[in-house]
């Protein structure tokens, strides 16, 4: 069972995607489990053979608890395929004086079979759906008011679960994070100018927003200032190689959720663009990968379409820093010792005072002022 968020202590296994004897690719999904988060689908880790399920759908695991066995390498075979035998036919037992009556079968609901198809599809138990139909058969319209009825409690409680569990990792993080704060305002007159002028060739779905260059020049900095790409380890920071950028997602039900954007210093802008319109529309689907909650290295926030000048956000552990952008304002700047109006934004950095400091703070948010000044480079 994955880790899923600094407080995840357990998941429920809802579904297997793959059944012993299928081959198996790395960061192929091949379970789905149910967390705090909502449905997560679970990855391997590694390409061979599902040898063997351990848990099965309903049960709930702690983090950590082995699931499945997957044989890898030279082993990884399928097992042999073994012919199936058919078992002879009894002669059924002839009722004796002593023998106790046979109980009559339940008899089972009435039901097209469309409707018992979708209840299966939606979980649904027909026994406990009255039906609206001739005869009180039970129709497609009572599987779907049955399911709906029991989502809501159902998406309720997940929406508590999910506060409470932000409310764990925030609580921890003011708790045993010393954080230091920091904020710049950044002129985007450049930046702006040129992404209009990219847009003028692209089509509107493929059309570049603001915000995706804020999320290269935050993750292509990191570079220049490692330590804030790390994470915490109980006494220790741990430097990570890649750049797994967070990316703060406001969620319909309310709360939020930060997956990852895997490799964000390496992605061109359209290919970043692509890959954050595919991530927010997932997460509010409720169809995110493991990886993409294990993995983030350092998040990004922004509360820009909220209409917020400035956001200090609360860094998420175990990583060590989170940057923050506002809205994209025009405001009065001085140019060469005149007053003009600019579009301006504010960025601001939050970061782990035990893992770097001001200065170095302070130079990740120069380094990135210094990219925006020149988007043909991101």
């Amino acid at each position: 069972m994955p880790k899923l968020g600094a407080d995840m202590t357990e998941g429920l296994l809802v579904v297997w995607h793959k059944q012993p004897g299928d081959p198996v690719q790395r960061g192929e999904v091949i379970a789905e489990v149910e967390t705090e988060k909502g449905a997560i689908g679970v990855e391997s880790y590694v390409t061979g053979v599902l040898e063997r399920t351990l848990v099965k759908p309903g049960q709930t695991l702690p983090v950590g608890a082995p699931m499945a066995i997957i044989r890898t390498g030279t082993e990884a075979e399928p097992p042999p395929a073994h012919p199936t035998v058919a078992a002879p036919v009894q002669p059924s037992p002839q009722p004796t004086a002593s023998s106790p009556p046979t109980a009559p079968a339940r008899s089972q609901p009435r039901a097209s079979p469309a409707a018992r198809k979708l209840a299966r599809e939606l979980g649904v138990d027909l026994e406990k759906v009255k039906g609206t139909g001739p005869a009180g058969a039970v129709t497609r319209e009572d599987i779907e008011r049955a399911a709906a009825t029991a989502k809501q409690p159902a998406t309720l409680d997940r929406a508590t679960r999910l506060r409470q569990t932000i409310a764990a990792a925030m609580s921890r993080s003011k708790r045993e994070i010393p954080h230091y704060y920091l904020s710049t305002t950044i002129d985007l007159q450049r930046a702006t100018a040129w992404l209009a002028d990219q847009n003028q060739t692209r089509s509107l779905p493929d059309r570049l927003l603001p915000g995706v260059l804020l999320l290269k020049a935050a993750a292509l900095t990191l570079r220049q200032v490692p330590e804030l790409n790390s994470v915490w380890d109980g006494e220790k920071v741990v430097l990570q190689e890649a750049v797994h950028l967070g990316v703060a997602i406001s969620l319909r039900q309310g709360g939020l959720i930060a997956p990852a954007i895997h490799h964000a210093d390496q992605l061109s802008l359209p290919e970043l663009m692509a890959k954050l319109r595919d991530l927010v529309s997932r997460a509010r689907a409720g169809s995110l990968r493991s990886s993409e909650l294990a993995d983030p290295t350092i998040t990004v926030t922004s509360l820009g379409e909220q209409g917020v000048d400035a956001v200090f956000p609360i860094i998420y552990p175990p990583q060590v820093a989170i940057v923050g952008f506002g809205k994209i304002v025009d405001r009065p700047w001085a140019v060469s010792g005149q007053i003009v109006v600019r579009p301006v934004v504010t960025a601001t950095l939050a970061a782990d005072h035990r893992v770097s400091d001001g200065h170095r703070g302070g130079l990740y948010l120069a380094a990135v002022e210094r990219l925006l000044q020149e988007p043909e480079k991101l």
